[in-house]
């Protein structure tokens, strides 16, 4: 089966004739004249008028995107799409010293909640690893989850900076 390149013209028995717009390795996007822009699987029934045989790339854009994200999720402690709650958007945190001589410093709450999002990111991976240790006895495992959950329960103090409380800190009391 060959694939049909943008500017082909086609015929289809549901939408009438149209011209391929964008091509994927699942679909064509097509601009019918008398139903406008509908996608239609590559190999459903429709009939040529013109083929261009242009080199298209068959995998689109959505398809390469959510392989990586699969990929980074599976082998990575990269860092996940965790939303600020609204109110804290755009703020910043102000570190005031003790001493009136020394300067405040300002830093972007968004910056200060990304790094937040890292500790929580690596901990949860660090959980895995220890849970998947073949060198590590049940009796091992537990007691170092003890030790992560502390560290959950200690950082509870920032769960008003998440959007979501499913992406919230969770200690001992809480499980």
């Amino acid at each position: 089966m060959q694939i049909l390149g943008i500017g082909s013209r086609i015929s289809h028995s549901d939408h009438g004739k149209g011209v391929v717009v964008n091509v994927s390795s699942k679909h064509y996007w097509v601009s019918f004249m008398e139903s406008g822009l509908e996608t239609i699987d590559i190999g459903s029934d429709f009939e040529v008028i013109e083929a261009l045989h242009d080199d298209v790339d068959t995998v689109s854009f959505t398809d390469v995107e959510s392989s990586l994200i699969g990929i980074l999720r599976r082998w990575s402690d990269a860092t996940s799409l965790v939303p600020i709650a609204d109110k804290w958007k755009g703020g910043n945190l102000i570190l005031k010293p003790g001493d009136p001589g020394l300067a405040p410093k300002e830093i972007p709450i968004d910056t200060f909640f990304h790094k937040i999002v890292m500790v929580r990111d690596r901990l949860r991976v660090m959980e895995q690893r220890i849970n998947a240790h073949k060198g590590l006895d049940d009796s091992d495992k537990v007691e170092l989850q003890q030790y992560i959950t502390r560290i959950y329960g200690s950082l509870t103090t920032f769960n008003i900076l998440f959007k979501s409380q499913g992406d919230q800190f969770i200690g001992e009391r809480s499980k």
